[in-house]
């Protein structure tokens, strides 16, 4: 499903205003019968109470519609305007208007204590205060009232976006509605699926309000969920080389766990042969755990990390494979990183770069430009900050804009790891990945990609379509994961050990379509 900036969002209204001939007054009453619609299934209308609060845009104007829908219903609702009603125009004027003809209860409030008796004895409330417009920071009566209906303990539904949310980065502008029920229209916005937006719009629908496809599914829009990506089937004759031969450069002193997880978690993922090339001194502790790993013991430095001595052995182990991982637990000694950025630079297969490999490139990032064959990054917030020469903060503030500058630059396909993982394609496209949970956050978790990713490669997806699918079923085995234990506890061992259940549920078709898309309202 394609996802919208608030600015696309205003041109595709526009495009079907002024090309389509499909009025503002059509669209808005759309916007209201799809959120009637929901509250009909959620909540009921007939002989239900509710309280919508309005504010000044567009977005008031949807609410106002949804109150005359409400009526004739047979519910009832009290409007509260957050603004001046001579703010109104166009359809949301028509709306108002029409509400004034018919005497609805209309209220335009000067403080919000004015709203508290009707909202905690209402059945539901309505949020239309602001919309995905919102780049400034909630203040004064506004704020208030978002206030009032987080506290009201009344089922919440926001239109559109809930209030508060910045549309185009998810962020909380200040204070925001924390909603049960949100329908977006049009098209989901980019702020309806990042984080926090995503949480603050409870369970999140869409509806198109007549959009007619070739409007919300053009190929101007580069950023959408992370569809379903087909895995090809395994064939009959299938032999362990055939399904991925992958060498992983990885390990170093007190670090035998990434290692472990990267390679295991490939062979759980359906690869064949995992190699893992790791400082001698450390296998021994790996492979106690990992017996069906291959081992290929390296020379190592006094700290107990790769050696650059190694080089030309793993050079040579790297051209008989598939694919090469480079990263997981390597260290950061000095010697170590410029072992990482000679092998990257010369290595004539697809490498997949993680952890403490990510921090020896981002020293150098212009020498992944030199490379014919694909590279696939996967840095968390810290380590997309110094790839992309930036702050955290300031990555965190526009992770779309900033990964689409990073996959451009550096000609690789990234994992922006997080809440809500997000993909970006050298082309420009983004995919937000819906799989996962909070209880991912745990060490280890990352490792567990990386192979997961490899192994999509060796059975036979290109790197951009195996890293979709991969960061896709290693969320899908997390929640399998935490649907068992809870998302408290989980650990990498036990996403690990979930990834074959979460492949054999992807090829029989059981996997819910809402991990793919929203669900819409018609």
């Amino acid at each position: 499903m394609k996802l919208a900036t608030v600015e696309q969002m205003r041109g595709m209204d526009r495009q079907a205003i002024e090309k389509l001939g499909i009025s503002e007054e059509i669209l808005m009453e759309n916007a209201a019968l799809s959120a009637a619609m929901l509250l009909k299934s959620k909540i009921g209308i007939r002989g239900k109470k509710f309280v919508i609060f309005c504010g000044a845009g567009n977005n008031g104007g949807d609410g106002l519609a949804l109150e005359r829908l409400i009526s004739s219903g047979g519910g009832n609702a009290k409007v509260f305007l957050v603004a001046s009603p001579k703010k109104y125009s166009g359809a949301a004027r028509s709306n108002y208007d029409i509400l004034c003809n018919l005497s609805v209860d209309i209220q335009l409030l000067t403080k919000a204590e004015e709203a508290r008796i009707e909202t905690l004895h209402c059945d539901a409330v309505v949020d239309a205060i602001f919309g995905t417009g919102l780049d400034r920071e909630v203040k004064g009566l506004a704020a208030d009232v978002i206030a009032l209906i987080n506290v009201c303990g009344r089922p919440v539904l926001s239109l559109d976006i809930p209030s508060g949310i910045n549309g185009d980065t998810g962020k909380v502008m200040g204070v925001a509605v924390k909603a049960d029920y949100t329908v977006t229209f049009g098209l989901p916005k980019i702020g309806n699926l990042l984080y926090p937006g995503y949480d603050h719009c409870g369970a999140l629908t869409v509806t198109h309000i007549s959009f007619p496809p070739s409007l919300y599914d053009g190929d101007n829009l580069r950023t959408q969920t992370n569809d379903f990506v087909p895995l090809p089937p395994r064939p009959v004759e299938a032999y362990k080389g055939s399904v991925g031969d992958v060498l992983f450069i990885a390990g170093g002193a007190n670090y035998f766990g990434a290692p472990y997880f990267s390679a295991m978690s490939f062979l759980k993922s359906g690869g064949g042969y995992a190699r893992l090339a790791a400082p001698a001194s450390i296998i021994p502790f790996v492979a106690q755990s990992g017996r069906e790993i291959v081992y290929l013991p390296q020379r190592e430095t006094a700290a107990f990390s790769l050696s650059l001595k190694s080089k030309p052995e793993l050079l040579m182990h790297a051209e008989k494979t598939d694919m090469v991982v480079i990263g997981p637990g390597l260290s950061l000694q000095e010697e170590t990183t410029k072992l990482v950025r000679e092998l990257a630079a010369v290595i004539s297969k697809p490498i997949l770069i993680d952890g403490d490999g990510l921090t020896a490139i981002a020293e150098r990032p212009e020498i992944l430009l030199k490379r014919k064959a694909a590279t696939i990054l996967t840095p968390h917030a810290g380590e997309m900050a110094r790839l992309a020469r930036k702050t955290v903060t300031e990555v965190n503030a526009d992770k779309i804009g900033v990964l689409r500058d990073v996959t451009r630059k550096l000609s690789a396909t990234v994992v922006f790891k997080g809440a809500h993982s997000l993909i970006g394609l050298v082309d420009g496209r983004i995919y937000v990945n819906l799989s996962g949970n909070p209880g991912m956050a745990t060490a280890g978790c990352g490792d567990v990609l990386t192979g997961c990713v490899a192994a999509m490669v060796g059975q036979g997806l290109s790197p951009e379509l195996a890293t979709r699918k991969g960061v896709f079923l290693h969320g899908y085995a997390g929640d399998l994961a935490a649907a068992q234990k809870g998302t408290d506890g989980i650990t990498a061992t036990d996403i690990l050990e979930h990834l074959p259940q979460a492949l054999k549920n992807d090829r029989a078709g059981n996997v819910d379509a809402n991990y793919y898309a929203l669900p819409v309202i018609l």
